[in-house]
């Protein structure tokens, strides 16, 4: 009975083998007549090639080959022969693909850890070819050859969110790339990472992280900390974007980029890895906050910025399914709830075109949690992995599940799926369909990268270890640019540490430190060592470097150093050491393992320690974790993001004030008052940009010059005509365009009356720019102006209006406000014109010799009236100093010293400046009487 039964199935594979040769030779015919049809768009003619040779190579294969292409297998070590699991699965079931994990021990401990992945994956694609090519499996022959997926999650920032810990180059996180708000260098982590990964032979990239932080609540067991690009959905939409292009362009555009975690976590309850998490927002909420990211990367005019597919998560959304109970299904196990998000209009295209969905781990704690809570004896992997297909999940990722039986290893229960999806399929034809509809998207993508299936083609070429991990540069800009002062604010910094540590200084670094495991029988390493810092500071600033430190005044210590001299069980020197520092200098690089607590005991129970010292904290994860009293016990707070090299070199170029500060927090700090809700709003003190809508013209350049852009002479408008303007770039608080969606209001006003509004236009930004269109329709003098609250000041347009002629527009640019205060009007001051006194209220000819008159009779009275009372000696010298006094009066207000003009205006004039000059007289002869009082002889005195 076996026998005939294995005959069976043979004679049914060979049917298979060769309806699929037939269907093969056809589909070269169709393309050549489709390409007679004449040209298309490329990519939607290179969509529709893929489409149609994913069609010839589904009706080549057997149930069990279409259903095998569904998983997303784990296995355990790197053991590849034909003993192995994994063989056994790739040959005889004909899984799709397989995603390497440390947990799993699929990688090797450094110096061999890139190599050995390069070579397992190298194997793994080589028994797929040779299932196919050598049929290694004589009971059920293969009909065609289809690469596997091989897929990684590579979040950056080292361990626990990378896999592979040493060979590449040390990327940092996306939180850390989100600071430096520029998707330029957003795109040249992703282009980094694509290059090297797709160097290795992955080709399947879970990635990147697209939940928005909205509220960051350090205490809550939701937080993500680092993991996200940030709290704004443009911006967090921006970088992904930015990063899904440079992996597809980095890898040549062989790497299907999976973004995570769809519809979005970041309000979530609770980690959805750990229990099923519940977001409690409505539609409209999550389409303003959680979803945008994803409509960004699904509808990108850039095609490499489109993701390949999502990643859903195990969350239970209210604003798609309604009330949450506990027997609410999470979202990628919900066959109502998915289908209407990617029934959204913003997902419509994408989906049409190809779009991949592929669940999250299906082995995860949290999917075991919850149908353990739904009354099943036992957890059935097989039940789980149908309710996530028929929910839409066209990938299924398995991940390391298991199932409750004895001996319910990872491997017996991806048998046990495989096995029962297969037989699923030839009993029931609609789920036969679905299953051809996902494995026909699967195909097409794994075509967009191997536009023939040949193992040559697919197999990565021989590395260099030499070329990987070799983009310092490209992370040193980033550190760099995402450094964070949160406080105090600069100008205080500069008053507090007015120079940065020197030869007389003695500093005490506190690390926490921690170390990682590339499997668990590999050496421990040190992801953060005690002296990281330290050396850093050495190696820029000791006797090799600037020499502004010497290096034998420098310790370091550990926070459990530090915990045991608390505990009154130190065995280091760290008390004596914080003794005597000046600078006493910490680095977090994590809370998981209680390190506030740590730090707050040793602020309230030995502030002696750090009093009279500059205390510097470098955080190198998220920055919402200190509250407000941990920062005012600091000094200086920084933030770097992420604990990789590049990040501590510039912690410590930071320390000695080597590096500007460029980078703001993505996320909002509760603690310090920074809230990303106003520092993305429109800067008030900026005077927006208002323009009419035209193009710029390139003005020819003489050779060896620089082309120059020069804007098109403004145009002339008629009454009935419609004048396009646009506004921007609008800036926020950081000096970055604004979201997309910030309103602006352009107002078109009468100048005669600016209050006589005759027309208000609301629009939103897009790329910082608003646009608007106003028809002029009636003669007069008109003007438009733009604000954006709270920025009100902008350039205006104005014309004039007319029925018989055009119409020619003026730009004209108001000057720009310091302060949003309002100033204070300054007194008008009014000047009589008349003989003695120009307009501008400065003495003419007549008015000057009028004073000299005048001075020259005081110093001659003077004169007459000392020498008759002392003598003709005191006599003359009364006289010429009235006579210097009364020409320092007349130059005062000759030179237009402050307030000069005032004693003019309130004085009627001449009568003004002869005042003044009497002033001056009078001064001058006080000084002749003080001089003569007590710089004289006895006689004179006596006199």
């Amino acid at each position: 009975m076996k026998l005939a039964v294995s005959r069976s199935k043979q004679n049914q594979s060979r049917a298979w083998k060769r309806s699929g040769d037939f269907i093969q030779r056809w589909v070269i015919l169709l393309t050549f007549c489709a390409s007679l049809l004449g040209p298309m768009p490329a990519v939607r003619a290179q969509t529709l090639s893929q489409a149609t040779t994913a069609q010839a190579i589904l009706k080549s294969m057997t149930p069990e080959e279409r259903v095998g292409q569904l998983f997303l297998v784990t296995f355990r070590g790197t053991d590849t022969s034909p003993e192995s699991q994994i063989y056994d699965l790739i040959v005889n079931h004909h899984i799709g693909g397989a995603v390497l994990v440390t947990e799993n021990d699929n990688f090797v401990a450094a110096p061999y850890t890139v190599t050995s992945a390069y070579q397992l994956i190298d194997n793994l694609q080589t028994i797929e070819s040779d299932a196919t090519t050598q049929n290694l499996n004589e009971q059920s022959p293969r009909s065609v050859y289809v690469p596997l997926f091989i897929g990684l999650s590579q979040e950056g920032d080292g361990s626990p969110h990378d896999q592979i810990l040493s060979g590449l180059t040390p990327l940092p996180d996306a939180m850390a790339i989100g600071a430096t708000w520029d998707t330029d260098l957003s795109k040249q982590v992703g282009t980094v990472l694509g290059s090297e990964l797709s160097a290795l032979g992955f080709n399947l990239y879970l990635g990147p992280s697209l939940d928005v932080v909205e509220s960051p609540d350090p205490a809550a067991r939701s937080d993500l900390g680092t993991r996200v690009f940030g709290g704004d959905p443009f911006w967090v939409g921006e970088m992904g974007r930015a990063y899904v292009a440079g992996l597809h362009e980095g890898s040549n555009s062989r790497m299907v980029v999976v973004a995570k975690h769809f519809p979005g976590r970041g309000s979530s309850d609770r980690l959805p890895e750990e229990e099923v998490a519940t977001v409690r927002k409505s539609l409209e909420q999550l389409k303003q906050i959680e979803l945008p990211p994803f409509f960004k990367v699904t509808n990108s005019n850039e095609p490499t910025g489109i993701v390949d597919g999502l990643l859903v998560s195990h969350i239970r959304y209210q604003g798609f399914q309604g009330n949450i109970r506990a027997t609410t299904r999470p979202v990628s196990f919900d066959a109502s709830a998915l289908p209407a998000i990617l029934a959204l209009p913003e997902f419509t295209t994408w989906r049409t075109d190809g779009g991949l969905i592929v669940s999250d781990a299906l082995g995860s704690d949290a999917v075991r949690e919850f149908y353990s809570q739904q009354g099943t004896e036992n957890f059935s992997p097989r039940l789980v992995a149908r309710d996530a297909f028929n929910a839409g999940n066209d990938l299924l990722y398995l991940g390391n599940i298991t199932s409750d039986t004895e001996g319910g290893d990872t491997y017996s229960a991806t048998l046990e799926i495989v096995e029962f999806f297969a037989q699923e399929y030839l009993n029931d034809p609609v789920f036969a369909q679905r299953v051809d509809a996902a494995v026909l998207r699967i195909l097409a993508k794994k075509l967009s990268m191997y536009e023939l299936f040949d193992l040559s083609n697919v197999r990565a070429p021989d590395i260099s270890t030499a070329d990987l991990g070799a983009a310092q540069q490209v992370m040193f800009d980033v550190a760099r640019n995402a450094a964070t002062l949160v406080s105090p604010d600069p100008q205080e910094l500069s008053t507090l540490l007015p120079s940065p540590p020197s030869q007389g200084d003695r500093i005490v670094f506190l690390t926490d430190t921690s170390t990682y495991q590339q499997c668990s029988t590999c050496p421990p390493q040190d992801a953060f060592a005690v002296d990281a810092l330290q050396k850093d500071v050495i190696r820029l600033f000791g006797q090799s470097g600037s020499a502004q430190i010497l290096p034998n005044r420098l310790t370091s210590f550990s926070l459990t150093d530090l915990t045991a001299m608390l505990n009154g069980e130190s065995e280091t020197t760290i008390e004596d050491s914080l003794t005597r520092a000046t600078w006493v200098v910490i680095s977090l690089a994590d809370v998981n393992r209680d390190q506030l607590s740590q730090l707050r005991r040793f602020f309230a129970e030995r502030p002696t320690l750090l009093r009279n010292k500059n205390v510097i904290l470098f955080s190198f994860t998220a920055p919402y974790y200190l509250d407000a009293t941990d920062i005012s016990k600091l000094t200086a707070y920084y933030v770097l993001y992420s604990k990789q090299p590049a990040f501590v070199d510039v912690a410590a170029r930071l320390l000695f004030q080597q590096v500007s500060l460029q980078g703001a927090s993505p996320v909002s700090i509760p603690a310090v008052g920074y809230d990303l809700i106003i520092e993305t709003s429109p800067d008030a003190s900026q005077v927006i940009l208002l323009a009419l809508e035209q193009e710029a013209v390139e003005a020819p350049a003489a050779a060896g010059e620089t082309p120059i852009a020069e804007p098109t002479q403004i145009p002339q408008y008629r009454i009935g005509d419609t004048l396009a303007v646009r506004a921007g770039p609008i800036l926020d608080h950081n000096h970055h365009i604004v979201p997309d969606g910030t309103v602006a209001r352009f107002i078109m006003s009468t100048r005669v009356d600016s209050s006589g509004i005759l027309r208000q236009v609301e629009a939103t930004t897009v790329d910082g720019i608003a646009r608007a269109t106003f028809v002029i329709d009636k003669p007069g003098s008109v003007e438009i102006s733009v604000a954006s609250e709270p920025a009100l000041v902008s350039t205006v347009l104005q014309f004039e209006a007319s029925n018989e002629g055009s119409v020619a527009v003026t730009v004209v640019v108001p000057f720009p406000t310091t302060t949003p205060e309002p100033v204070l009007p300054t007194p008008t001051v009014i000047v009589v014109e008349n003989d003695l006194i120009s307009l501008d209220g400065y003495p003419r000819v007549g008015m000057w010799l009028l004073t000299l008159l005048a001075i020259v009779g005081s110093a001659g009275l003077a004169f007459w009236a000392v020498s008759k009372t002392i003598s003709t000696r005191w006599g003359l010298r009364w006289a010429l100093c009235i006579f210097f006094g009364g020409l320092l009066g007349y130059n005062y207000l000759a030179l237009d010293f402050p307030g000069a003009a005032n004693w003019i205006a309130q004085d009627a004039g001449a009568i003004g400046v002869l005042l003044l000059t009497f002033s001056g007289e009078a001064l001058g002869g006080l000084a002749a009487w003080v001089w003569m009082r007590w710089f004289s002889e006895p006689e004179s005195r006596a006199g």
